[in-house]
């Protein structure tokens, strides 16, 4: 049904327009700026709800007699960490699209008007588009990511001499604390579902993600959940010191910045869960005709296994955080012994979360090193439903080893054997595909391109973290390791050596299709050998002085390390010069890099067989996948056709 006006006049349209009955007319420019969907009326609204929580709060506390009316704390827990975040939310137009029809209002037909990127401006949007999204996921990583550096710059300086320099002991483990949470919650997580975002569509054949608003939610969770981490130095007491692992009840006697740590976690972890129930709807139910489990790319089940340990593991974490919380504000004792609660059981739920976590951060890189050495060496990936199935014997595996960061904790003795036999079994599965890639890799026509030289780096110094994983996986060695730069340096050779490697590996490769342009491929070595150098240079002597006795998280050590640390500092800030190379690669490169063709890399897998960047929605036909990703080297193979008429007759395989 139409519009019946006789008369059509520019604010409303007459019948020949067809506009809806419901059409209502544009506003002028002012009105749109500050009651249309986007960050003037996200910020006003933050405003708005933080009154909104603040006048809760004090609303309740006088209404049941309670001394002080305002208690900044709570005040900081449900206004400023909870209701603003939510206003700013509904603000930018987070919420716009489900509460127009949860109302009661007439369903909009859909104009995709919040699809898609032309300019600048679409990227500080809610956007619904997987492209616009991931671009925006990997942006907003790599501020963190460069913020989270500049921390460890500064707590290096302070450990390059014996004694205290620069900050005290306090700043010194808020600095470390910030550093590792920005580290892991928002840059390794996340920037891998910023590159799974972009690619993973495209590869399955898909348009988009099955649920593209949620997509575009769970994207403006993160920099909520960062900017609580950064902003809790500039509180009452300074940043929150119990590292990232916020022990309890350690984490129950500091200061307010705690609580930033306690909430910011559930922003990022919703972030985490929606996300990845998101890959798991669109990996199950979008596959392109012909797209059986058993020729998806190995980025693809390295996603679905990551996806299912996130909704498996996360509410562990959620919860953890939430009981510490209750205990500092709401005063119950679940952690806290002299109120009869058990000291250990958050380093039970928070570790049933955390050591999954550990391949939450490296199961996707393992996709996008598969996805890099076989397109490199021009070989099909040795032992493909191996490495697959790999991918969920360490899901499985993942939720068995818990309790082996607990060995000095005081846990019951009898439970340190089994979790050290399952902590030395969960190798198998990762050795499976180092091995195979190795296998991959012989006798290949190896292109040293710089995702390969991370690619490679990656398996070299990811085997130098496993090797002392499993050193530190036996009891008696863990008892003398624990709590010393021995287990800095293995954390390191995993999630910098191992995901942060993948990372740029991961960038370098699909940085054609994403922009439509190529890097700078010596700079981009540059790039990998400072980066590779200075961090060996960095993380490994951290072996030596762990194992001599330092202990880590402290901000003085005994004069006979000193020369050890000043040499460690200064390879450090050389790591940090090196992102300063990618960096001016990446945006000179996007401003003005040679034009990319759709397929640099002759690539077989999807996402290469359409323009760089994409279309809009991906693909202008319905791919038909004939045979598997990377069939390399086969006469007359190929992946996918882009239409079912135009595809051989052929035996279709499984």
């Amino acid at each position: 049904m139409t519009t019946t006006l006789e008369h059509a006049t520019p604010d409303h349209p007459g019948p020949d327009h067809g506009y809806p009955e419901h059409y209502e007319p544009p506003r002028g420019p002012y009105w749109r700026l500050f009651f249309g969907p986007g960050l003037v009326r996200g910020v006003w609204m933050a405003l708005a709800f933080f009154v909104f929580g603040l006048l809760i709060v004090a609303g309740l506390r006088w209404w049941w007699g309670w001394d002080p009316i305002l208690h900044w704390e709570v005040i900081a827990a449900v206004a400023g960490m909870t209701t603003a975040p939510i206003g700013f939310l509904a603000g930018i137009g987070s919420f716009d699209y489900w509460l127009h029809y949860i109302v009661g209002r007439p369903t909009r037909p859909e104009d995709h008007s919040g699809h898609g990127a032309t300019s600048w401006k679409d990227y500080f949007r809610v956007n619904t588009d997987h492209k616009v999204i991931g671009i925006q996921y990997l942006v907003t990583t790599f501020v963190f990511f460069t913020i989270g550096g500049l921390m460890a710059m500064l707590f290096r300086a302070e450990l390059a001499q014996p004694g205290l320099q620069f900050v005290d002991p306090q700043t010194f483990n808020g600095l470390v604390s910030v550093h590792a949470t920005l580290m892991i919650f928002l840059f390794i997580i996340p920037a891998f579902a910023g590159i799974a975002n972009f690619v993973v569509p495209l590869m399955l054949g898909a348009p988009d993600m099955a649920f593209p608003r949620l997509n575009a939610l769970s994207f403006w969770l993160l920099p909520i959940a960062g900017l609580m981490f950064v902003t809790s130095f500039v509180v009452s007491g300074g940043a929150f010191g119990a590292g990232w692992t916020g022990y309890a009840p350690l984490a129950e006697g500091q200061p307010l910045g705690q609580t930033f740590f306690n909430i910011g976690v559930q922003w990022a972890g919703a972030s985490s869960i929606m996300t990845a129930l998101n890959f798991l709807v669109t990996i199950i139910t979008m596959r392109a005709p012909g797209m059986t489990f058993w020729r998806m790319p190995l980025l693809v089940w390295a996603n679905f296994t990551t996806s299912l340990l996130v909704v498996i593991a996360t509410p562990f974490i959620a919860g953890s955080q939430f009981f510490v919380m209750f205990d500092r504000i709401m005063h119950t004792s679940f952690f806290v012994p002299d109120g009869g609660g058990y000291v250990l059981g958050y380093q039970h739920i928070f570790w049933f979360y955390s050591h999954p976590a550990v391949y939450i951060m490296m199961l996707p890189g393992f996709g996008i090193v598969s996805e890099v050495i076989s397109s490199m060496s021009r070989k099909p990936i040795f032992g493909y439903r191996l490495m697959a199935l790999s991918l969920m014997g360490i899901l499985v595996l993942g939720f068995s080893v818990w309790a082996h960061h607990m060995f000095v904790a005081g846990m019951a003795d009898w439970l340190r054997v089994p979790m050290m036999i399952t902590t030395l079994l969960i190798a198998i599965p990762t050795g499976i595909k180092v091995f195979s890639w190795i296998a991959t890799l012989w006798r290949g026509r190896i292109h040293l391109t710089t995702p390969m030289l991370f690619a490679l780096g990656f398996v070299t110094m990811f085997t130098i973290g496993g090797l002392s994983g499993i050193y530190l996986g036996s009891v008696p060695i863990d008892i003398a390791a624990s709590d010393t730069y021995f287990i800095v340096a293995h954390i390191h050779y995993v999630l910098f050596g191992g995901s942060v490697f993948t990372i740029f590996a991961g960038v370098y490769f699909w940085f054609p299709k994403i922009t439509g342009r190529m890097y700078d491929e010596r700079l981009g070595k540059l790039h990998f050998w400072l980066t590779f150098v200075s961090f060996n240079a960095t993380f490994f002597p951290m072996h030596y002085v762990g194992l001599r006795g330092m202990p880590r998280r402290v901000s003085d050590y005994s004069e006979a390390f000193g020369d050890l640390n000043f040499a460690i500092s200064i390879a450090s800030f050389v790591l940090g010069a090196s992102f300063v190379v990618f960096a001016y690669n990446i945006i000179v490169s996007w401003v003005r890099g040679p034009i990319a063709g759709g397929n640099p890399w002759r690539a077989h897998t999807l996402e290469w067989q359409v323009t760089s960047p994409p279309p809009i929605f991906n693909f202008d036909e319905i791919p038909q996948v004939v045979g598997g990703p990377y069939e390399y080297g086969v006469p007359g193979a190929r992946h996918a056709v882009m239409s079912a008429a135009a595809a051989e007759p052929q035996e279709v395989r499984a």
